[in-house]
């Protein structure tokens, strides 16, 4: 049988945190945290369960630093318990004259003792049972207790108020002896030696983490007692094994710190999640790689994927009973008539995000496809299925009257994974798309036909070209070096960004002509009036940027 040792007495929040993690275990209770860790350092006990964090509290710091120095064993599991405090009291309604509890738990009511009783002074103490017995005994009527329910029945101190600390949850860390395996939605929590100053130090560290697509999921800092030097506590995403997380953690000892054992990780366990979800599940219409890379992310943010299509043995039809999200991520051509075929089957407690290019006539086709009760919005991003994180990468989000907290959700999961996100109207969305996607693949598709029909050899291209001419040439070779498909659908794809691709070609014809005309002055005065329209302040901005890309293609062409 497995014993686990906790703070005592029977009915404390760490005895019922410890009976819900494992209500078969035999359980030993300790009045202080250090007899916990000492029964599970000598073997006494297979398990310790101690609090750490309290939603109302913060951190609790006497008992997370009894655990950092824990040489022996790792964290390895997590139970958030609601804390329901009570007050007690053997003179019922009477103005106390003093209020007794734990230092822990008289913090997390500070805000009801403030308000009810701001001039009663207050006694913490270590042992809430040696308190109680005390005033049991002497019947000190003129004492109310801050405790659990459970404890205060116990004794026999009648409950004169329920709830004092509403709204208060306690994480409680659970110590074993061997680190779990990965589940795939995992955390590592780790702690540094105290670190000597360096400028830049906790910059450059953070940096490790989110070039990996890390995310930290807590961060603190304090000072040694004993060298008052810096030491940072950090939990983070992913199991300690995720070759991510342990690249990142060896780059900071190695480059950053500089100090071999500087880290020392205290464990990795599933990851805990105080947020509440509205989502459990998600289906995807489509089992292309967008589809799937989609689902791995969602899935290691701890929601299930269901990946349907023709080839699949779950039907679409099935998989829309079982999911509060569905996704389409189809081709652009077939994006409204999935919609059309499976909008209808959606329930007022769902959400369907199109995860499409084209915004007007599918939201309008999703808006009729369904019932007003379903949620409605469309996410267009702007990367491929080869990209490794989505962080800084561009995302169009349009919202529709119908978008509420289940699309706010997905949008919320978008941000946390670094996102760029800009909310657009349909129309204004899919104008810009004719300015970001189609008009530069058409521009790319209609260089290479120019090139084949005037039997210009690749190879000589760059001969002949100036970094600033190579932009157009790498668009050219990477619209024609990946499926032709995407680029085709792209450029067919309907909605307002057409009129950007007619507009183009009109004023380029318009150019040839003035340019096989020798009208020099009149080409300057367009440029100079396209300048005054773009504005110094982006002009200026996009030079930077052009420069930096010239100084790496110009690195590359002479390597």
């Amino acid at each position: 049988m497995t014993t686990i040792a906790t703070l005592g007495p029977e009915g404390s929040h760490a005895f019922q945190a410890a009976r819900l993690h494992n209500p078969d275990a035999a359980l030993k209770l300790f009045p202080q945290v250090s007899g916990v860790l000492n029964a599970f350092k000598t073997g006494e006990a297979d398990l310790a369960l101690i609090p750490v964090y309290n939603t109302r509290e913060g951190e609790i710091r006497e008992y997370f630093h009894q655990m950092e120095s824990l040489n022996h064993g790792h964290w390895i599991d997590n139970v958030v318990l609601p804390i329901h405090l009570a007050m007690g009291s053997l003179a019922g309604d009477r103005q106390p004259e003093l209020i007794v509890g734990t230092d822990q738990e008289l913090r997390q009511c500070e805000e009801y003792l403030t308000s009810h009783f701001p001039d009663t002074p207050r006694m913490a103490v270590r042992e809430i049972e040696k308190a109680l017995k005390r005033i049991k005994e002497a019947a000190a009527a003129a004492q109310v207790v801050i405790a659990s329910e459970e404890i205060l029945k116990e004794h026999g101190i009648p409950v004169r108020q329920r709830d004092v600390a509403p709204h208060s949850r306690t994480r409680f860390a659970v110590l074993g002896k061997k680190l779990p395996a990965p589940t795939g939605y995992d955390a590592t929590a780790m702690i540094t030696v105290p670190l000597k100053d360096r400028v830049g130090l906790l910059f450059d560290t953070l940096g490790e983490f989110s070039k990996r697509g890390v995310n930290l999921l807590d961060l603190r800092s304090e000072t040694d007692p004993k060298s008052q030097e810096l030491q940072f506590y950090v939990e983070a995403e992913g199991h300690i094994n995720d070759p991510a997380l342990k690249e990142a953690l060896a780059r900071i000892e190695a480059h950053i710190i500089q100090e071999p054992g500087a880290i020392r990780v205290l464990g990795s366990y599933p990851r805990l999640d105080m947020r509440a979800k509205r989502i459990n599940t998600v289906g995807f219409i489509g089992t292309g790689e967008m589809s799937q890379w989609f689902a791995r992310r969602l899935e290691s943010e701890g929601y299930k994927c269901l990946l349907t299509g023709r080839a699949t043995a779950l039907t679409p039809e099935a998989m829309i009973a079982r999911v509060e999200m569905v996704a389409i991520c189809v081709p652009i051509s077939a994006t409204a008539a999935a919609i059309a075929a499976y909008g209808p089957l959606l329930k007022g407690n769902q959400a369907l995000v199109l995860l499409a290019g084209e915004a007007e006539n599918n939201l309008a086709a999703a808006i009729a496809h369904t019932v007003p009760e379903v949620e409605v919005m469309l996410v267009h991003n702007l990367w491929g299925p080869k990209a490794a994180t989505m962080k800084d990468k561009n995302v169009s989000v349009v919202r529709t009257e119908r978008s509420g907290p289940l699309c706010s959700e997905f949008e919320a999961f978008l941000y946390k994974h670094g996102a760029d996100i800009c909310h657009d109207s349909a129309s204004r969305h899919d104008l810009l798309m004719g300015v970001g996607q189609k008009l530069p693949t058409a521009i790319s598709i209609a260089m290479a036909m120019a090139l084949k029909e005037n039997e210009i050899a690749p190879a000589d291209i760059g001969s002949h070209s100036t970094l600033t001419s190579l932009y157009g040439v790498l668009a050219m070779c990477r619209a024609h070096a990946q499926n032709p498909r995407t680029y085709a659908e792209i450029m067919a794809a309907r909605g307002d960004g057409r009129k950007i691709v007619k507009s183009f070609a009109e004023n380029l014809l318009r150019i040839v002509e003035l340019a096989e005309a020798g009208e020099i002055d009149r080409l300057c005065g367009i440029i100079d009036d396209n300048r005054r329209y773009l504005r110094e302040e982006f002009l200026a901005t996009r030079m930077r940027q052009s420069l930096a890309v010239d100084e790496v293609l110009g690195k590359l062409i002479r390597s």
